[in-house]
This record gives C-alpha cells, sequence and structure tokens, in this order.
C-alpha cells in the first residue's frame, strides 16, 4: 500500500515530509485539508522556521504519535 503524498497547499512543493505534515496537523489539527511546507507555515504563523523545528523536536522527545 502506497502512503498517501501531500503537497504544500501555497508554494506547491511536493511532496512533503513527514515532519512537515505532522506540524501542520499538531498545530492547525488533525482533520485539516491544506497543509504547507515549514517555510510557507512559519510565514503564516509569523514564526520562524527555526521556531517549528525546535517544536518538531520537541514534540519528537515528547513521544508524540504524529512524529513517529
Amino acid at each position: 500500500m502506497a502512503s498517501k503524498t501531500f503537497k504544500c497547499s501555497t508554494c506547491d512543493k511536493n511532496p512533503l515530509d513527514k515532519d512537515e505534515v505532522a506540524i501542520c496537523k499538531k498545530i492547525l489539527g488533525r482533520n485539516i485539508d491544506a497543509f504547507y511546507c515549514l517555510d510557507c507555515l512559519a510565514a503564516d504563523l509569523q514564526v520562524s522556521k527555526e521556531d517549528l523545528l525546535d517544536k518538531i523536536e520537541y514534540f519528537k522527545n515528547e513521544g508524540c504519535v504524529l512524529f513517529k
């Protein structure tokens, strides 16, 4: 069974990596239809890409199932 691929709803980066999909679900909600690359998500949230990368590591270390 092939895994589903996602593309950025803003810049059309395709495919998004699993951490990009996971951080979108974590921040925007698990049932979202639109996904974003880290650059576009950071711009939309008005945070740095580094802030998002730090959050990804934090959630991984906490054992969040979205980041497995």
